[in-house]
């Protein structure tokens, strides 16, 4: 632990300049006096106003286009043939909302190939075209409850404003 402490400030220096410093280094940049008011004094820190705003964007416009096809397809060549089986069952049996924690719980799955194949900058034909391996509705059964929880009434309200009521 014996660094050269002039060496590491010049580097600090010198990357306090840069515009990633600001959303890599999180306490640089809400103690900066070039932090516009308004955002200073929200106390919300810049990297959940800008960063996640963006990703959740993102998620929005492009997430969807891969459920989709997923949905559209009923995970035909996506999941196997039992897994298929259990998740028309767990829709018919839980409810229609069911399909979105499907969906949800799929996107969890394949949360460490979504890492890798965005650095590789392919992640929507990866998401488009490969199968969902390991993926088995039972194993999120509990996460899928949780879901069901938070967000069924607000879902389910939703889906049957899409139907015409009967008499």
């Amino acid at each position: 632990m014996h660094g050269d402490v002039g060496r590491s400030l010049s580097l600090l220096l010198r990357f306090s300049r840069l515009l990633p410093s600001a959303f890599l280094w999180p306490p640089r940049l809400h103690s900066s006096a070039h932090l516009p008011i308004e955002i200073a004094q929200s106390g919300i820190h810049p990297i959940y106003s800008c960063t996640a705003h963006y990703v959740e964007m993102l998620l929005k416009a492009e997430v969807p286009l891969i459920c989709i096809q997923w949905l559209g397809q009923c995970f035909w060549n996506y999941l196997d043939w039992p897994e298929i089986c259990h998740y028309v069952a767990t829709c018919v049996i839980m409810g229609p909302d069911y399909q979105v924690y499907v969906c949800i719980s799929a996107l969890r799955h394949l949360q460490q190939d979504i890492l890798q194949h965005t650095q590789t900058q392919d992640l929507q034909v990866f998401l488009k075209e490969e199968p969902i391996h390991g993926f088995r509705v039972s194993n999120y059964l509990e996460y899928m409850e949780g879901l069901e929880r938070n967000y069924r009434s607000m879902v389910l309200s939703d889906m049957r404003s899409i139907l015409p009521r009967t008499s």
